[in-house]
């Protein structure tokens, strides 16, 4: 199928146009020393044969109207698109990258207080300012529109240390 592909492009590239689409231009002839264009250097490997070779490098001197015109006329031509190769590559690439990676440890939480009770305000407040420095209205701000984080991005054992001293004075406390 794959050298049918060539073959057929290969001749639409050379030969004047079988295909009776109106709407499909496709160029006779390649004008190639006319165009200014850098030659680039291709190593090939030793299995492609010079039909191969020569269509690539008729297909490298194309425009990019041109290209496009050519991509549409095998499409039409061959009853293919190439949107539906897309998705087989699309799920292969997250498979593997899925397999390659690791459970990660956590080692950063955060210290979430979750609710104070009314009879327990001002021992809360004591307690959240010995722990961020924060002054008294700051820390009253934050026991009032609770759930708040207390502390972000900490070591478990400073948190842990934390919900501690929070938990002993009625605060209700959790780690995420």
């Amino acid at each position: 199928m794959a050298s049918t592909t060539f073959s057929s492009a290969f001749s639409i590239l050379s030969l004047p146009s079988s295909s009776p689409s109106p709407s499909v231009s496709v160029p006779r002839t390649l004008p190639v020393a006319n165009r200014r264009r850098r030659a680039v250097a291709v190593a090939s490997t030793a299995t492609e044969s010079p039909k191969v070779i020569e269509l690539g490098d008729a297909i490298a001197g194309l425009t990019l109207e041109e290209a496009r015109n050519l991509v549409d006329h095998l499409q039409e031509r061959l009853g293919v698109s190439a949107a539906s190769f897309a998705p087989a590559a699309a799920v292969a690439a997250p498979a593997a990258a899925v397999a390659e990676e690791a459970p990660v440890e956590k080692t950063e939480f955060d210290v979430v207080i979750e609710e104070v009770p009314s009879s327990a305000r001002i021992a809360t407040i004591k307690v959240v300012r010995a722990l961020t420095n924060l002054a008294l209205k700051e820390a009253k701000d934050l026991i009032e529109g609770l759930p708040k984080k207390l502390k972000e991005a900490v070591s478990k054992d400073e948190a842990e240390d934390a919900k501690k001293q929070l938990e002993g004075v009625g605060a209700k406390v959790s780690i995420a």
